[in-house]
């Protein structure tokens, strides 16, 4: 009876062992997420307008002359003269703004879009503001959309005459759906390919969306131009058409590791890298700055029954001396981790670590593309 529930029991850890085992499964994105359609993208817009309604937080317009301008014109065209002798008038209750949105793809008249209004002049709040009808534009000088209405600022504002108290920024606000589209943007003809264009230009990644295509729609499907562009061919049915692209954007394709890339960021002196980036034997001596980066193996093993893999890590430990000397390191000894963290110990600007990490790259001990940004 005792052998019977320990065999039980036995069993039951297997199961549950093997349910729950570590396979090395490669990661997946769908061609949606990885590509875009060719002549399928959106469209900035821009346009000049007046904002009215504000409290007395307009911009002062013996400053902002085009403001006063932009008034006279508006009320020229509204039936109302103002005087020659009142062309100086104070407004304090309207500023001038830019208006920007992004007209969709495939975007029909009649559809409505966000847009975002920016102070031009020295107005100091937005807040409670109105648009007036502004005229969107593109890069073609083309109207495509008209937009109008109440702002939303996220913030608060209080001022003295001798003090000023703000929350958030007060001179940019969005109007949801406060734009309708007038035009839609001209399409091409339907055609017996679609290309299909990678984000990323790698040849590894259009073999792999290739072979995925093929291998759910069959060989003659698919024909690659480049490492970035493909032609697919689609059904000239609208409805086939539909479904077709619906089940085309939907395929997995095994991901490509990234190209080993630092980013620095120049003004605040972070790093970002990916897991591509290695390094190489080097020694480098920055001013005084002398660091050194010992490794110490170690042996992790895994749980019994968790179907992982004995490994070997490494313990690394940073010593650290603004005295005289070099920053070295022995072969294999070195994460870029450790280096960024080091000099970061020291208080190093910036600078000194951008530096750092250009020489290395300069040197080939670097095996990552370096962009600061």
């Amino acid at each position: 009876m005792k052998n019977s529930k320990l065999i039980k029991s036995l069993v039951t850890l297997l199961v549950l062992a093997s349910q729950f085992a570590v396979s090395p499964t490669a990661s997946a994105d769908r061609i949606k997420d990885i590509s875009n359609i060719a002549g399928q993208r959106p469209n900035q817009l821009v346009g000049y307008g007046l904002v009215v309604g504000l409290d007395g937080t307009g911009d002062l317009t013996t400053q902002t002359p085009f403001t006063l301008q932009s008034v006279t014109a508006m009320l020229s065209s509204l039936g109302v003269t103002i005087p020659p002798g009142q062309s100086q008038t104070q407004l304090r209750n309207v500023a001038a703004v830019m208006v920007t949105a992004e007209l969709p793809a495939l975007g029909r008249p009649g559809q409505q879009i966000d847009v975002t209004v920016s102070a031009m002049g020295n107005s100091r709040s937005l807040k409670g503001g109105t648009l007036l009808m502004t005229p969107l534009r593109a890069a073609d000088g083309q109207v495509y959309a008209q937009a109008q209405g109440s702002m939303v600022v996220s913030g608060a504002g209080a001022s003295t005459q001798n003090a000023r108290v703000s929350i958030n920024h007060l001179s940019a606000g969005r109007i949801p759906s406060g734009a309708l589209i007038e035009r839609s943007t001209p399409t091409a003809a339907p055609s017996e390919f679609v290309q299909i264009d990678l984000k990323n230009s790698d040849f590894t990644l259009m073999q792999r969306t290739a072979d995925a295509i093929v291998r759910r729609f069959g060989r003659g499907t698919v024909m690659p131009l480049d490492a970035r562009s493909l032609n697919v061919r689609v059904p000239t049915d609208p409805m086939s058409r539909i479904s077709f692209m619906a089940e085309l954007q939907e395929l997995d394709v095994r991901t490509v590791p990234d190209a080993a890339k630092v980013v620095l960021n120049s003004r605040t002196g972070s790093v970002v890298m990916n897991q591509s980036v290695k390094l190489a034997p080097f020694a480098v001596a920055h001013g005084n700055l002398s660091i050194r980066v010992n490794q110490a193996p170690s042996v992790s093993q895994p749980g019994p029954f968790s179907g992982g893999r004995t490994a070997v890590t490494s313990n690394d430990t940073i010593t650290i001396d603004q005295g005289k000397g070099g920053l070295s390191y022995s072969a294999g000894s070195a994460s870029l981790e450790n280096v960024v963290k080091a000099p970061n110990m020291l208080g190093a600007s910036p600078q000194d670590l951008i530096a750092i990490l250009q020489a290395m790259k300069a040197s080939g001990a670097l095996k990552a593309d370096l962009e600061v940004i």
